[in-house]
């Protein structure tokens, strides 16, 4: 049976995203208007608008459409910002991201991911992202941005995380030990970071970044 994606699109919005307090219009005219369905894995297209965290190649998923309309909201992106996005996965995330904000600089440390991305981005119209090869736990962009989005969980928070963030940007990222994760908004001020938990959740770790096995004897 041939699904209708426009509906489903509307329906994600209405009954998953917006009743999870996305309440910010220019998130869900994002996700309202960024065609999921082309982003999703061919396998999984049909449940692409689905409350559900589709699987990728590597171990990896998209999150579930809940999770990044929350991530949206929370970095309040302006026309003029600049966007460090880590882990490009799909793609999907960074066209939203594309759309709300200046530039994004994406990472993601598999190549056939960044290539898929990278396709899919262009057939999309999106011409304001740039896609980089590259591992979180030792990226250095020798600059910072007024937003970074990390897609994925991290037990602890590297301090490198924090040093892309210019004065009075933010950084959204989930820590914290499965399967109770925090999703937490840092937000750079001239005493530091003031923190906000958002939400808990349970989403992969980055790639390294996952809690340290501790043997009992």
């Amino acid at each position: 049976m041939a699904v209708d994606f426009e509906q489903a699109r509307f329906a994600m919005v209405e009954q998953q995203v917006r009743p999870w307090e996305v309440l910010d219009f220019r998130v869900l005219d994002v996700i309202g208007s960024v065609k999921r369905e082309d982003f999703a894995p061919p396998r999984h297209r049909k449940l692409a608008y689905a409350d559900l965290a589709l699987p990728l190649e590597h171990g990896e998923f998209m999150l579930k459409p809940v999770i990044e309309g929350r991530l949206l909201q929370a970095l309040d992106l302006a026309p003029e910002h600049e966007v460090l996005e880590v882990g490009t996965g799909s793609g999907y995330l960074t066209a939203c991201l594309a759309q709300l904000a200046r530039a994004v600089h994406s990472i993601d440390m598999h190549e056939d991911f960044i290539e898929r991305a990278r396709g899919r981005l262009t057939t999309a119209g999106v011409t304001n992202a740039t896609l980089e090869i590259a591992n979180a736990l030792s990226f250095s962009p020798g600059r910072q941005f007024d937003a970074v989005a990390v897609s994925g969980a991290v037990a602890e928070l590297p301090q490198r995380f924090l040093d892309w963030v210019r004065p009075g940007g933010r950084l959204f990222v989930i820590r914290g030990a499965s399967p109770v994760q925090e999703a937490v908004l840092l937000t750079r001020t001239e005493h530091g970071f003031a923190t906000e938990s958002l939400f808990e959740t349970d989403v992969p770790y980055l790639h390294g970044a996952e809690p340290v096995q501790r043997f009992a004897l």
